[in-house]
C-alpha cells in the first residue's frame, strides 16, 4: 500500500504519441492503480517526449528536482519508461532520488542493488578486514571503543563543512526556480516567498519546520554568490 508523497513521471518516445495520448493513458492508470488506497499525495506530474536513449531529459531533471524539494518519491508506470541503460539507473542515486515502478515495485531496490553489486562486494571486503584488525587486536589485550583522546584533524573537519555546503548550495539551486516563479508572482518580500514555499508544501532543509524569512534570506543570499 502506497505511503507518503509521490511525483509521477511519464516518458513516450514520439511527439505523435504525445499528441495523441498514446501510452500515457495507460501510465496513467497504472499509477493510479498502484496509488490506490494508502495515506499518499500525489505533488506533481511530469510529461516527457523522449527516446529511453536519451539521458539528458528536461522533464525527468525537473521530477527529480520536485521530488528532492518534497522529499517524494518518483513513481513511474514501467521501469523502461526510465531508460533500458544500467549506468543511467545508477544515476538515481547521483540525484538523491528513491523511486518505484509500479509494473515492479521491488525494482528501485533489485536494480540498483544488482547494478551496484561491485562497490557492495568491496564495501563487504572492507568491513571483513575491519572486524578482523579489530580481533586481532583484540586478542593482543587492546581496549576497544569510547573516546581515547581521537581528535578530529584540521583536514576533516574542512572536509565535512565543504560536504554540508555544497549540499547546501544544491538545496539552494532547487529552490531557485520556485523563488523565482513566486517572485514573478508578485512575493517580492522575505515573508511572501515565506508563505509561498510552506503553500506549495516544499520542507525546508530540516523538513520538520516551516519556512521563515530568515531561512529565505539565506537562501537567496547563497543564490546571490
Amino acid at each position: 500500500m502506497a505511503e507518503g508523497a509521490f511525483v509521477a513521471y511519464y516518458r513516450v518516445s514520439t511527439e505523435r504519441q504525445g499528441r495523441s495520448g498514446l501510452g500515457l493513458d495507460a501510465q496513467r492508470k497504472a499509477v493510479e492503480d498502484f496509488l490506490n488506497g494508502g495515506n499518499w499525495r500525489l505533488v506533481a506530474e511530469f510529461t516527457e517526449i523522449e527516446s529511453g536513449k536519451q539521458a539528458d531529459r528536461p522533464a525527468l531533471a525537473k521530477a527529480f528536482r520536485a521530488c528532492r524539494l518534497h522529499g517524494a518519491k518518483l513513481v513511474i508506470a514501467k521501469l523502461d519508461r526510465l531508460s533500458r541503460d544500467a549506468h543511467f539507473l545508477l544515476g538515481l542515486e547521483k540525484a538523491g532520488v528513491d523511486f518505484v515502478a509500479a509494473d515492479m515495485p521491488t525494482a528501485n531496490r533489485l536494480t540498483v542493488g544488482i547494478m551496484a553489486m561491485v562497490a557492495d562486494e568491496e564495501r563487504r571486503l572492507i568491513s571483513k578486514r575491519t572486524k578482523e584488525a579489530l580481533a586481532a587486536a583484540k586478542a593482543r589485550g587492546a581496549q576497544l571503543g569510547g573516546n581515547r583522546g581521537c581528535i578530529i584533524s584540521a583536514e576533516a573537519r574542512e572536509i565535512s563543512r565543504q560536504a554540508r555546503q555544497a549540499a547546501s548550495e544544491a538545496r539552494a539551486a532547487d529552490l531557485a526556480p520556485v523563488i523565482a516563479e513566486l517572485q514573478a508572482a508578485g512575493a517580492t518580500s522575505l515573508g511572501g516567498l515565506a508563505r509561498g514555499l510552506n503553500e506549495r508544501g516544499i520542507p525546508t532543509a530540516r523538513g520538520d519546520t516551516k519556512w521563515t524569512p530568515v531561512q529565505v534570506s539565506r537562501v537567496l543570499a547563497k543564490l546571490s554568490v
